[in-house]
């Protein structure tokens, strides 16, 4: 079952959740056992919640549990619903915007697992591979802080560039490339405008929520990331439950060899990062 929440309707949803058990106190053994299989887990739109309801629920449900996804319009929704007991996890942020929100709201929530993750990837409407890649071609990246340095690391992954090694390569600007191997042009701009620069580029580097949010799909890329651990996002319940056999159920569920199967074999699943890889690698253009 799917819901999408606007703030109006998340101050609804939450009385409503609230008053469940008294509401299944009433109803017998049978409404009691219900209550204790579900599980109810938060998402903003996009890949994940796809991903879970496709993947992971399917899982859960052959436990015995009743699963609800709810998508939330705002960011600070799904954590503000998960402290209030409305959901019992959520998926959509990193560790270390989960470590800030603890920080800045006194709150107690917990990272539960890693999930796979949309990979940063290396796209072309004119190319099949990178070493296609000519002296002077013109390649898309983005321009905002969080994603341009994914970018140009990634580009010295593929022989590109190289980046200076003093500084620390996920903050990296056009400012601290060493060496233009290709002398390539690079373009920066919004990542929302990254696909539609295909047209008339060469190569673009494009976040994966912003490829599969213009319909792309992740194994179209030529060269794709192995998502920093800074940015893989996580399963997050509060830190009371994280003991409870919902939570134990849950992240196994991401680990199990059913879900890496769906990962691997599904064509829209296909090229997210597994919850168990290794984190990036840093400057080694091999990436090893």
């Amino acid at each position: 079952m799917r819901h999408h929440l606007t703030r109006p309707q998340l101050l609804a949803f939450l009385i409503l959740v609230l008053m469940l058990p008294v509401v299944l106190l009433g109803c017998g053994s049978e409404a009691r056992h219900v209550q204790e299989k579900t599980v109810r887990v938060g998402f903003m739109p996009g890949p994940y919640s796809d991903l879970f309801r496709r993947g992971i629920q399917p899982i859960l449900e052959k436990q015995g549990y009743h699963v609800l996804t709810v998508e939330f319009t705002h960011s600070t929704e799904p954590n503000e619903a998960l402290i209030q007991g409305a959901i019992d996890a959520n998926v959509f942020q990193h560790k270390d915007y989960l470590t800030s929100y603890n920080e800045q709201n006194q709150t107690e929530l917990t990272e539960l697992c890693t999930v796979p993750t949309a990979p940063l990837g290396i796209y072309s409407g004119k190319h099949t591979s990178i070493g296609a890649l000519s002296d002077g071609a013109s390649i898309a990246i983005p321009n905002d802080p969080a994603n341009l340095g994914r970018a140009l690391v990634l580009l010295q992954q593929a022989g590109i560039l190289t980046l200076d090694e003093k500084i620390d390569p996920l903050t990296a600007t056009e400012k601290d490339i060493a060496a233009n191997l290709k002398q390539v042009r690079l373009l920066a701009m919004n990542a929302a405008q990254l696909p539609s620069a295909l047209s008339d580029k060469d190569f673009a580097v494009i976040p994966g929520t912003q490829a599969l949010a213009a319909g792309m799909r992740l194994s179209q890329s030529v060269l794709l990331e192995r998502p920093p651990r800074a940015y893989q996002l996580i399963a997050a319940v509060k830190t009371a439950d994280a003991g409870k056999p919902f939570a134990a159920d849950l992240a196994s569920a991401y680990r199990s060899e059913t879900f890496r199967k769906f990962i691997e074999t599904d064509e829209l699943a296909k090229g997210f990062s597994l919850p168990d890889e290794e984190s990036y690698a840093g400057l080694n253009p091999s990436g090893g």
